[in-house]
């Protein structure tokens, strides 16, 4: 029996995502025994569509491609136009809201409020945005325990690279006692251009921008926020400590000189900007701030966007995982995994 999805944002990931379910779907269906049927799309700007039976994904990216608009999606008999994300929710006879929508990370809405509809609503939940599992993990988690569903985000730290599910599955057994990574990819392009071209930080800045690795605003990157998001996720997620934001010491990269790149390379260093959680004999201590790391720390070695992130364990010893943090269809990817797993009933 097919899964049937609903999509909240249609956006970069939510068009990748589509592809991935054409290219990938008999592969799917003939490896794993899973058949994803998208049978609503909402999004605030581009339309919404509903056809019970599911839509045609080829007609769904020609519309969006040709006009970026669900409107030149062609009428047939029992298709459903102009629902908002809520009707869709209460409306649609999908099994599972895959959740993308533009959230404002401060808040984490719209996203929390969708979930809580969802789940009251008694429909699974896949998502990619941080915000909410952030800023409200316990409540949401209790909420899907209550109504019987499922709620899962691997992409919320790493986008494709399996941040979340490694540690929770693979590592099982293991007492992790640190976990420290390289989270955000604009940061790390920006201090590997300052040390290999000897470019200052608001040359480097600027660039970025350029090349759209950060954005007009490139507060939420430079200053931490964005990795300290990720933290509060890995703490009460993998070590099921929650913490604060306020107990996440904090500081960006907007200070760090040319002149202590060099000094760094002089001492057989380099600089990262650094997520970090460390078990201790008086509690858990959690940072993001730039450190300068030995170059023999597998951490030193990652350079331009990509991520990675080293998991400390008394069994099996540190376990560095390197992969992309963003993009559409590493992020499609990740909502692939978790619909996976759905189908599976595995973590």
């Amino acid at each position: 029996m097919a899964h049937k999805l609903a999509l909240l944002g249609f956006g970069g990931v939510g068009q990748g995502l589509v592809h991935i379910l054409r290219e990938k779907h008999q592969r799917l269906k003939e490896t794993y025994g899973c058949e994803f049927v998208v049978v609503s799309i909402s999004d605030l700007y581009k339309g919404s569509l509903h056809h019970p039976e599911g839509l045609d994904l080829d007609r769904v990216i020609e519309a969006i491609e040709k006009t970026g608009s669900l409107d030149y999606y062609p009428d047939q008999l029992g298709l459903v136009r102009g629902w908002s994300s809520e009707e869709t929710i209460q409306k649609t006879n999908a099994k599972t809201i895959v959740e993308m929508t533009f959230t404002d990370i401060k808040t984490g809405q719209p996203a929390i409020s969708h979930c809580q509809e969802a789940f009251k609503h008694g429909k699974h939940v896949v998502m990619t945005n941080k915000g909410p599992v952030a800023l409200a993990h316990k409540e949401l988690a209790e909420q899907a325990k209550e109504n019987g569903v499922r709620w899962l985000f691997e992409g919320a730290v790493m986008s494709g690279t399996p941040a979340l599910r490694l540690p929770l599955a693979t590592l099982a057994g293991n007492d992790i006692t640190s976990i420290k990574g390289i989270l955000n990819g604009t940061t790390n392009y920006m201090l590997t251009k300052m040390e290999e071209e000897g470019l200052d930080y608001d040359d480097v800045l600027k660039e970025a921008q350029e090349l759209g690795y950060a954005e007009a605003d490139p507060t939420s990157d430079v200053e931490g926020y964005d990795v300290l998001y990720k933290v509060l996720i890995l703490s009460e997620v993998v070590l099921g400590m929650p913490l604060k934001r306020e107990d996440v010491e904090l500081k960006g990269i907007s200070s760090i000189s040319i002149k202590e790149i060099e000094a760094a390379k002089k001492e057989g260093k380099r600089w990262k900007l650094i997520g970090r959680l460390e078990q201790t004999e008086s509690g858990l201590k959690a940072s993001v701030k730039p450190e300068k790391l030995d170059l023999s720390d597998p951490l030193a070695g990652i350079g331009g966007a990509t991520n990675a992130i080293t998991y400390t364990c008394d069994l099996s010893g540190p376990i560095t995982l390197v992969g992309a943090g963003a993009g559409i269809k590493e992020t499609g990817f990740a909502v692939l995994i978790d619909l996976i797993q759905l189908e599976r009933k595995q973590i």
